[in-house]
């Protein structure tokens, strides 16, 4: 694993960290924070997944996360989005390709070679974090925007007992009913549609649930409503009786100004669980 930077912030530590990936084929990046807690023992951690044509920087520079994460003495990573180079297979369009990689194990060509980011945020970067540095790997917990609140509500969801909260910004709720979903999914996964149920927060709802508490926000003035479908998550969360809070916020739009306006909120929601 090569050090890429560090710096102090909010009484701890910001770093970015690459490392050579058996599962993308590629070398990865990430972003961790570390509050100063770590000094006196291991941090609780909580994951934070983004969303389309992002890296591991845009929430890090522009979520506004590390100030609450510090105030609450949370550790966050934020992995990249998808496997990343020359020889990574890739696609003109914004939504699919490098950037887009929407947390699946992918089966198809050209894609299965690298596109294997659910392996990847699942259990090769978790095991690294756990090896390398001093977190609580029993208390953790995953939060997400668009694309990476899709991954976080699935992730969570499939795994039961791997995280005490999950919580989501404008999450893409119902891929398989989606235009983002049935595209990436069709392309990643074949066009077996049994095969992409498991990647569906609407679906998973219904079928499992999650043992935990679930946060979800979305403007109601999100350009991608539509595409996200939040009413079908939360008629799937209320048919199950599912303990969430799911609010639309009015006036807020997709934009990092939304996720930065309740990031306070999510970071506290996440250090309930934690610390409980």
């Amino acid at each position: 694993m090569e050090t890429i930077s560090e710096n102090a912030c909010f009484g701890g530590t910001q770093g970015v960290y690459s490392h050579p990936s058996k599962s993308c084929a590629c070398d990865m990046t990430f972003g961790l924070f570390l509050p100063q807690e770590v000094q006196d023992g291991p941090a609780p951690l909580l994951w934070f997944l983004s969303g389309l044509t992002c890296t591991h920087e845009n929430a890090m520079i522009k979520a506004g996360a590390q100030a609450w994460a510090a105030e609450q003495g949370i550790a966050l990573v934020f992995p990249d989005t998808s496997p990343r180079g020359d020889g990574v297979a890739d696609d003109e369009a914004y939504d699919l390709g490098q950037g887009a990689g929407f947390y699946v194990n992918a089966t198809q060509a050209p894609w299965a070679a690298h596109f294997q980011m659910w392996d990847y945020v699942t259990q090769e970067l978790s095991s690294l974090l756990g090896r390398n540095f001093d977190l609580d790997m029993d208390r953790q917990a995953i939060t997400g925007h668009s694309m990476g609140g899709h991954g976080a509500l699935t992730i969570a969801m499939s795994l039961p007992g791997r995280f005490r909260s999950v919580s989501a910004f404008a999450p893409i709720a119902n891929p398989m009913a989606s235009d983002w979903g049935r595209k990436q999914f069709a392309a990643y996964l074949g066009d077996d549609q049994s095969t992409w149920a498991a990647h569906d927060a609407t679906h998973l709802m219904r079928e499992k649930g999650f043992d935990g508490p679930v946060l979800v926000d979305t403007g109601t003035k999100d350009q991608f409503i539509d595409l996200l479908k939040p009413e079908a998550f939360a008629e799937a969360a209320n048919a199950r009786r599912q303990q969430a809070i799911l609010r639309l916020q009015p006036g807020y739009d997709h934009s990092y100004f939304f996720i930065a306006t309740f990031m306070e909120e999510h970071i506290a929601f996440h250090a309930d669980a934690l610390y409980a």
